[in-house]
């Protein structure tokens, strides 16, 4: 996996949300005054990605008020994320990335190891890209629990 930098230029993208429409990072930089919030999880209605999008979902309103849009990425299929934003009533979007190519672009897909099995994965990682597409973040293997607390102190102070 090669990892990006604070600095390099932020992969564009154009996935699927969970009802198909494309969303494309340009349109997400265009609409956030300081940048979007792009996060990457393993699998939808595991625990640990149901907290990390619950806690992004329940700190939606301050990172609004601060400028920030919020996007989830994973490489489950689009029936299985729509499932998942119903299910948590998830209230920002979530793409499926099935074929793995935008966490190619990102370096956050590659072996994983859970329990005795190893097999390549998403990794769970966060990037807060400015609305010039230059990453300003870049936070691989983040623990679900407390990140978005952690990245809601370093973007709104709060």
């Amino acid at each position: 996996m090669t990892r990006l930098q604070p600095g390099d230029a932020a992969p564009d993208f154009t996935l699927p949300d969970a009802h198909g429409v494309p969303v494309s990072l340009a349109e997400a930089r265009a609409g956030a005054d300081k940048g979007v919030v792009v996060y990457f999880y393993p699998k939808a209605g595991t625990p640990g990605c149901t907290t990390e999008a619950c806690d992004f979902r329940d700190n939606l309103a301050s990172l609004a008020g601060a400028g920030y849009t919020v996007v989830g990425v994973s490489a489950d299929p689009q029936d299985e994320v729509r499932a998942f934003v119903e299910a948590e009533h998830l209230t920002f979007p979530l793409l499926s990335d099935a074929d793995h190519a935008v966490a190619d672009a990102y370096g956050t897909w590659g072996p994983k190891t859970v329990g005795d099995r190893t097999f390549d994965g998403v990794h769970r990682c966060t990037f807060v890209v400015d609305p010039d597409g230059t990453l300003r973040l870049a936070e691989y293997d983040v623990d679900a629990t407390g990140h978005v607390a952690a990245l809601r102190a370093q973007l709104v102070g709060a």
